[in-house]
């Protein structure tokens, strides 16, 4: 086999390569025209945004809301149930997190995993003393049931 000049060969390939136009190299395929394009684009952004920001008025809205939990949270159902809805909490920041990271929303995202913080701090306070990692106290004890 003979040896290839490498060198040549590609040279070759360059100068076909700058000869033809960027339309020839990569047709665009039922390209719309550049008004078409920002006005998709713009009610993308805005449904999104009313998206994101629903998302994350709900998460805020469950995150205030246990602030003035209204049922004693020390034992039994009522403590399964609070810790139910700090399980939603957190679930509700991760959600309203995916979809500001999903549309570049970075104050939004920022609260969304404050929110999810929040949550889990919040259902923490409850079960580190009963789990023996935390000192228990009269708003917190270490029993799981009332009895």
């Amino acid at each position: 086999m003979a040896p290839s000049n490498w060198d040549k060969e590609l040279a070759k390939i360059d100068k076909q390569l700058e000869s033809m136009s960027d339309e020839a190299l990569l047709p665009a395929k039922n390209a719309p025209t550049p008004a078409a394009k920002a006005e998709a684009e713009a009610v993308q952004r805005g449904t999104s945004t009313l998206g994101v920001m629903l998302r994350l008025l709900l998460a805020v809205a469950l995150g205030v809301g246990m602030v003035f939990w209204p049922y004693p949270s020390r034992c039994g159902t009522w403590l399964f149930a609070y810790l139910a809805a700090s399980g939603v909490l957190m679930t509700a920041g991760i959600w309203s997190a995916i979809w500001s990271w999903r549309h570049r929303s970075p104050r939004a995202h920022i609260l969304s995993l404050l929110l999810t913080l929040w949550g889990g701090t919040l259902a923490a306070a409850e079960v580190l003393p009963k789990l023996g990692y935390a000192i228990p106290s009269e708003d917190h004890p270490a029993s799981w049931l009332c009895g």
